[in-house]
């Protein structure tokens, strides 16, 4: 997801600077080199040898002749992006009025002059994120291109954003916007068929890889409408679904204004007429299934030019056997191209998929980690709507 990116890392004084050694770790857990800059108050909380070890490079603790301010985040300098991580009310706030006196906010007052897309983790005490002076440089930072990454506000804390919401905001930030402005509907995850108030019909799928294509998708500059059975997340309107009827409807009203949708989720293949009271254990039992409809066709019925990206889950292991299903599934739906894998990976941080383009082409093989994966699904997407919007 950052494969390549420079990243200079700014950490000012706050209690959440104890989370930057693990911070820097997942930047470059995720391809990122990664350069931190760190204020004076920041030393008192973490030594800047810890940070020195978790980027494996010298850190900045003051501006000498060398002028670091300008060597890391100057027009021709070393940074991709300035990370403010944590950032307090403090430096947000002398940030937005150009005070530099500390290595961070000259940095900041550097990379904004020069152009140098800066993202900012506010970490401070609830009451201090209410201010109104606060929010005012938080909003005037907004207006000059700052992205944020924004505190969990919990317990009286607005608490630095999770690792994974840091490193999206940064990928967003750095990754071309092949899909600025499009509408993208995502669905992910198994859906859940009720048999009775307790049970249910469900399989394995975890919805990792259709978060992460979201995720993927959003980091190009997309709107990301999200439809599954899980988390909130901040990279995309989540829509909360459970059944397999659920996610259709959802889906059939979200593509209205969507310029593609991409059918990850392990659908329900089957429903059973639910019963409202328990079924009691212990007694044979027989359920009726019926099939579901199924949604790539139901989307297809009611926009046929949208494009749409379809997923097949095989479990043969033959990648002649799932090419042949995806190609089938492509044609009787036109699809703009299919993601054929092996089933076993449900669950798992890696995949292999073979990407089922158009007739005649061979199938690109993709592997890796599901973020990669999931980048070059975004990737292959915003090349069909730019060769159609071209036509």
């Amino acid at each position: 997801m950052l494969d390549g990116v420079n990243v200079a890392l700014g950490v000012s004084g706050s209690i959440a600077a104890v989370k930057v050694v693990e911070l820097a770790h997942e930047l470059r857990r995720r391809g990122a080199r990664v350069r931190a800059v760190m204020s004076p108050a920041a030393t008192n909380i973490v030594h800047p040898w810890a940070v020195d070890f978790a980027t494996d490079e010298p850190v900045v603790t003051e501006i000498t002749g060398d002028v670091e301010h300008v060597e890391l985040c100057g027009r021709e300098g070393w940074a991709d992006v300035l990370l403010l991580a944590p950032a307090t009310a403090n430096t947000a706030g002398k940030v937005a009025a150009a005070v530099d006196d500390t290595p961070v906010t000259t940095c900041a007052t550097t990379a904004l002059g020069a152009d140098v897309p800066v993202v900012m983790a506010p970490a401070m005490h609830e009451p201090m994120y209410d201010h109104p002076g606060v929010l005012d440089a938080l909003d005037r930072l907004e207006s000059w291109g700052v992205r944020f990454a924004d505190p969990r506000v919990e317990e009286g804390k607005a608490k630095i954003a999770t690792e994974d919401d840091i490193v999206t905001e940064v990928a967003r930030a750095t990754t071309p916007r092949s899909l600025a402005g499009a509408h993208v509907v995502v669905t992910a995850g198994a859906t859940k068929e009720r048999i009775d108030p307790i049970r249910i019909l469900t399989n394995r799928a975890s919805g990792k890889t259709g978060r992460a294509v979201a995720r993927a998708l959003y980091a190009r500059g997309a709107r990301v409408t999200l439809v599954q059975d899980g988390p909130e997340v901040p990279y995309a309107d989540v829509v909360s679904v459970e059944t397999a009827d659920e996610m259709m409807a959802a889906c059939r009203r979200s593509a209205a204004t969507a310029d593609a949708l991409i059918s990850a989720a392990a659908i329900s293949d089957f429903t059973a007429d639910a019963v409202d009271q328990k079924i009691r254990s212990g007694s044979p039992l027989s359920v009726e299934l019926e099939p579901t409809p199924k949604l790539i066709d139901s989307v297809r019925e009611a926009y046929p030019d949208l494009p749409i990206v379809g997923f097949k889950a095989e479990t043969s292991g033959d990648d002649a056997a799932m090419v042949a299903e995806a190609e089938r599934i492509r044609d009787r739906v036109g699809l703009s191209f299919v993601v054929a894998n092996d089933a076993s990976v449900m669950g798992g941080d890696e995949t292999r998929v073979l990407l089922v383009g158009e007739p005649g082409t061979d199938p690109e093989e993709v592997a890796g980690a599901k973020d990669a994966v999931a980048g070059r699904i975004a990737d292959r997407l915003a090349a069909t709507l730019d060769a159609s919007a071209s036509v």
